[in-house]
């Protein structure tokens, strides 16, 4: 499994389990946070202190423990997913003009936020295998004006990072890696954030470890990480009060947010193995379905923030997710791809992603969630196929 899974199962403060809720009545939610740590009295710390914007203990000490948690050697802590793409790109200075490769399979996001940089996103497919962005496509669209590649690893599956690597040695490339989705996930026994020249990561409501809002910009390069950090805080001198050299942001966590943080990665490893269990109950329940389950490729551990499946007939997508809905039971559809979005609209077609975003489902994946849920969830999926005509 590598350095980080051998340093977190050593980590004391790590539940072994996580906690079961009270058996759920009524609607089966896609996601909830688990807040079953040291959440609040963390947060009372804060407030007791009055340490509650972005300067307290909490900020530094959940940047430190976060990069232990992955094996990066450099982490900063940010308001949120978005702005830490955006803050990425910006260390990187990307120029009107330049391009920046990205996957059409993805949470907008990424494409946004290489528009708030000034420059302009070219849109690659994704293999059908992994749902990844394919580094065929990624090739072809390389071109005189290209500076960056955008790794999003999407659903917890990592990305073929072999051959990504390879194009941006090959081209004289930047890597961005888009690890939003993506804590807990592992390439050959690394965690991924630590092949580009920065790594992102989001800690949204819905994510596996969670500060409300908020996020991380990762690098294993020094100089990077100190231009993002003086970029994040409005681009003030170090040692001159209230002198700002570059146009800035202010990008900051706040101490409550990273307390929240700090709390959650005490019990990331227990969240991780039990998001695991979760898609294996899937994995048994569904099996012989018309449908295939997002998995995991050989070398590679996906750390299931969602678990992700798409119909073999298109037909059956939404008609399958108003059956589980009319069951209590909440589902959500994959992202569009971005290059039909209106402001990204474009006249190609990439039928992998365009294929896949039709059909994908993502089913209920929360933390809490019990065998028995699991088997409820996988019985009206079941019941749904069996009330189709023969």
């Amino acid at each position: 499994m590598g350095k980080s899974s051998e340093r977190r199962e050593h980590r004391g403060a790590v539940q072994a389990t996580v906690a079961a809720e009270p058996a759920i009545s009524g609607l089966i939610p896609l996601y909830r946070p688990y807040l079953g740590g040291r959440e609040k009295e963390y947060v009372n710390q804060c407030i007791d202190s009055t340490w509650i914007s972005s300067r307290g203990t909490f900020v530094e000490r959940f940047e430190r423990a976060f990069a232990q948690q992955i094996d990066a050697p450099y982490a900063t802590t940010v308001c949120n997913g978005t702005v830490a793409l955006h803050l990425a790109l910006e260390a990187l200075g990307l120029e009107p003009g330049d391009e920046v490769i990205v996957p059409t399979l993805t949470y907008v996001a990424s494409a946004n936020a290489v528009v708030h940089a000034g420059a302009k996103p070219v849109f690659v497919d994704s293999l059908e295998s992994t749902w990844q962005m394919d580094p065929a496509d990624v090739r072809r669209k390389i071109g005189p004006r290209t500076k960056a590649i955008m790794v999003v690893h999407l659903y917890g599956h990592p990305c073929p990072m072999d051959e990504l690597l390879g194009l941006c040695a090959e081209f004289g490339l930047r890597m961005i890696e888009d690890c939003a989705e993506a804590f807990g996930t592992l390439y050959k026994g690394t965690h991924v954030g630590n092949f580009g020249d920065f790594a992102t990561f989001s800690f949204f409501g819905n994510k596996t470890i969670t500060t409300g809002e908020g996020g991380m910009v990762v690098s294993r390069n020094r100089e990077l990480i100190d231009a993002a950090y003086h970029l994040k805080t409005q681009a003030v001198s170090p040692d001159r009060e209230y002198w700002h050299d570059v146009v800035g942001y202010n990008y900051r966590m706040t101490n409550i947010c990273a307390a929240i943080g700090l709390a959650q990665l005490e019990n990331a490893s227990a969240v991780l193995k039990k998001k695991r269990q979760i898609a294996a109950w899937y994995r048994e329940g569904l099996h012989g379905l018309p449908l295939r389950m997002l998995d995991e490729e050989p070398e590679t551990t996906n750390s299931f923030w969602m678990c992700s499946l798409v119909v073999d007939d298109a037909c059956h997508r939404q008609p399958l997710r108003d059956w589980l809905m009319a069951a209590n039971i909440e589902t959500r559809p994959l992202f569009y791809p971005c290059h039909t979005l209106p402001h990204f609209k474009t006249d190609e077609t990439l039928p992998v992603a365009e294929s896949l975003s039709i059909r994908g489902i993502n089913v209920p994946s929360f933390p809490a969630l019990t065998q028995e849920n699991v088997i409820s969830v996988c019985g009206a999926v079941k019941s749904y196929f069996k009330s189709l005509p023969q």
